[in-house]
């Protein structure tokens, strides 16, 4: 007995230590917790987080009724659940709460009876606090919402798949591809791609690639729509799916295929133009010289043509240029080419020879079809053609010396009384005139002297009359004519290997004269600069334009380089990475006369290119020719579509520059707003000019 009271204080003290763990523990979990009775809902245990968030303490909460301890408002939104609680169902529920420092937090609270022997004694309460969970679904649920309209209104495509399987889309898909998306879902993507595409879609999809390309699909009724395609890898759920927008580029094909047309044949008679008829020949020869064949080029000039557009009209002249054109297809193979070069002047290439009798033949059945008298407005009128002959490889082995060789014997047709066929001869190559002789001394001299001035043409935006910029352009100072145009002695001088040392002083002047305009307070644009295809292959371009630019001072950004489209396709590889030294540099690039060239217009993505040009042969005849104006509106649509300025350049009237405004082009030039100006002229003009804008 003796031991009795020994015991019964260690097993107060072990029942003591033991509600002090159980304080600490409670008050460690990183939750609210709380125990209340039964039958009067009076609270017998709460760890200090509960306490605190109820404005109690873990004494003076003991005691109080839940009603007490959590206040009348949150009584009366979760009392429901405390009934179902007494009667021993666990309820689990979520409400909100305003903490005391007045933000918004979402509870997760538990209520669980404390059941035993079938007797509820009372009810544990747990609250977790989930407001960074739930703050993260409502973002999800907005974001999948925001998506869900956007993909409702895009008129992009959207199809998600995984593995290749369809799992989602938007409606636009449905109308891209004519089937609703109940029927779409769970079949394979790649179903719906081009056979001819699909190796393309697939290893593509692969590879993972997330660059936009394009390809074909199949529409339901079994036409095929071009699409420009880009995939992204995106992680749902865990799994890894691909989300593909898709975008119809039909009108961008049909643009493209109208140009690339326009590009290459007459508009009037749609034959193919020179530059087709060049590449044609060249590819022509290239054969014929592995397989050691024949062929024949035969210029044809309508003899008098002059007189029948001077007496009938322009109106009658197109039709009989038309007539023409109908005839010469119609006299020779489908083999042959027929081409027209412009006003009267037709040529016909026939390819694989066996005899120049055979080209004989040809001509003169050509001389029998055209010759026949043709009916215009119910009046006979007849046409006869003079037609000059050279033959490959006899006369030449090069493509523009035979164009050149077929219009020299042309010539000897008309000398020789029109109406008749002639075969080049040798000896109808002159001597070179002794005016080009003394035109080659007075250049050489002038490159000496530095005797050229420029005159600048400015550009302006066409949306509110701003100065964008100045095109520089060369005037030779003539010793005995005076200024002289370029189209006058730049083409001689490249033919005599005079360009370079012309180019370098063109673009030293711009820069410093603009550098001048600048430090003077005209406002700060840029200057463009022309470069033909010969400078770029006979000198360092890039190395000269550094060089002339730390010269003068003028920071590369208000310099623009201008070079053709022709340039680009010969120069290939290396004006790839011209332009991408210019690009380093900070200069910008423009692409002159567009609309002109013959390319596949695929190096508008290839190169870095900051502005097209239209050619003023496009705008000249605007807005009367409905031809010219959908060539001008193609062109600034696709432009706008690559993110590239469009500037139009030999706008010369008011009617030109409102429907020039109302297409969205960028910028204009012309001289609808100046003329090209000495550079003493310019400052005058740039006053007048903002007074007039202002």
């Amino acid at each position: 007995m003796p031991d009795h009271p020994t015991t019964q204080n260690q097993d107060g003290l072990e029942a003591r230590d033991s509600g002090s763990l159980l304080r600490v523990i409670a008050d460690a979990i990183p939750a609210s917790m709380a125990y209340f009775e039964a039958e009067t809902l009076r609270c017998r245990f709460a760890n200090e987080r509960y306490a605190r968030a109820t404005g109690h303490t873990t004494a003076s909460i003991l005691g109080l009724t839940a009603r007490e301890t959590i206040g009348e408002d949150v009584w009366q939104s979760i009392q429901p659940h405390v009934e179902r609680c007494t009667s021993g169902q666990p309820v689990r529920h979520t409400r909100p709460h305003r903490d005391a420092e007045g933000s918004q937090r979402m509870l997760e609270v538990h209520l669980i009876p404390h059941l035993q022997g079938g007797k509820q004694f009372g009810t544990f309460v747990l609250i977790n606090d989930i407001t960074h969970h739930w703050q993260a679904e409502r973002a999800v649920r907005d974001s999948e919402e925001r998506m869900r309209k956007f993909s409702a209104a895009t008129e992009e495509a959207i199809v998600f798949h995984r593995d290749g399987y369809i799992t989602d889309g938007n409606e636009a898909l449905e109308r891209l591809c004519g089937y609703p998306l109940s029927e779409v879902l769970g079949t394979m993507v790649f179903d719906y791609i081009c056979p001819e595409h699909r190796a393309t879609a697939i290893a593509y999809t692969r590879a993972q690639r997330e660059d936009p390309y394009e390809v074909s699909m199949l529409h339901r009724d079994g036409h095929a729509i071009p699409i420009e395609v880009v995939g992204k890898t995106m992680p749902i759920d865990g799994q890894e799916y691909r989300i593909v927008v898709a975008r119809d580029i039909t009108l961008r094909k049909q643009a493209q295929e109208h140009m690339a047309f326009i590009a290459l044949h007459d508009p009037l008679t749609q034959l193919p133009n020179r530059r087709y008829l060049m590449e044609q020949l060249e590819n022509t020869l290239a054969r014929l010289r592995r397989q050691h064949g024949h062929a024949a080029l035969l210029f044809i000039n309508l003899d008098h043509f002059k007189t029948v557009n001077d007496s009938l009209g322009h109106h009658t002249g197109d039709t009989l240029l038309c007539e023409m054109a109908a005839r010469l297809k119609a006299s020779v193979r489908t083999c042959d080419l027929v081409a027209r070069l412009g006003s009267d002047e037709f040529v016909v290439l026939l390819p694989d020879l066996s005899e120049a009798h055979d080209a004989a033949a040809v001509a003169d059945k050509l001389l029998a079809a055209m010759g026949a008298p043709c009916m215009v407005g119910g009046l006979p009128i007849t046409l006869s053609p003079s037609i000059g002959i050279s033959r490959y490889p006899e006369d030449s082995t090069d493509a523009e010396e035979l164009l050149r060789h077929a219009d020299l014997a042309m010539h000897h047709a008309k000398d020789s009384g029109r109406a008749n066929r002639q075969f080049y001869q040798h000896s109808m190559d002159g001597r070179a005139p002794l005016e080009e002789l003394q035109l080659e001394r007075l250049l050489r001299d002038a490159i000496q002297r530095h005797a050229f001035t420029l005159h600048y043409q400015p550009q302006v935006w066409l949306d509110d009359g701003r100065l964008a910029g100045f095109e520089a352009l060369v005037r030779w100072q003539h010793p005995e004519r005076g200024i002289v145009a370029p189209d006058e002695f730049i083409p001689f001088a490249e033919a005599r290997g005079l360009i370079t040392p012309i180019g370098r002083w063109v673009l030293h002047e711009a820069c410093r004269q603009l550098k001048a305009w600048h430090d003077a307070g005209l406002p700060q644009v840029p200057v463009a600069v022309n470069l033909s295809a010969l400078e770029l292959r006979q000198r360092d371009v890039v190395a000269d334009i550094r060089q002339v630019l730390d010269a003068t001072g003028l920071a590369p950004r208000f310099l623009e380089i201008e070079i053709t489209e022709t340039v680009l396709m010969q120069q290939g590889t290396s004006a790839a990475s011209m332009l991408a030294a210019l690009r380093a540099l900070g200069v910008r690039v423009s692409i002159d006369d567009f609309g002109t060239g013959y390319s596949s217009l695929a190096y508008l993505k290839r190169y870095p290119i900051d502005k097209l040009k239209i050619d003023r042969s496009f705008v000249t005849d605007t807005p009367g020719s409905s031809d010219d104006v959908a060539i001008v509106t193609a062109i600034i649509q696709m432009g706008h579509s690559l993110q590239l300025q469009v500037v139009a350049e030999g706008m010369e009237t008011a009617e030109q520059q409102h429907m020039l405004r109302a297409l969205g082009c960028d910028l204009a030039q012309g001289w609808q707003l100046s003329r090209p100006l000495a550079a003493d002229q310019i400052p005058g003009w740039w006053q007048r000019w903002r007074q007039a804008a202002g």
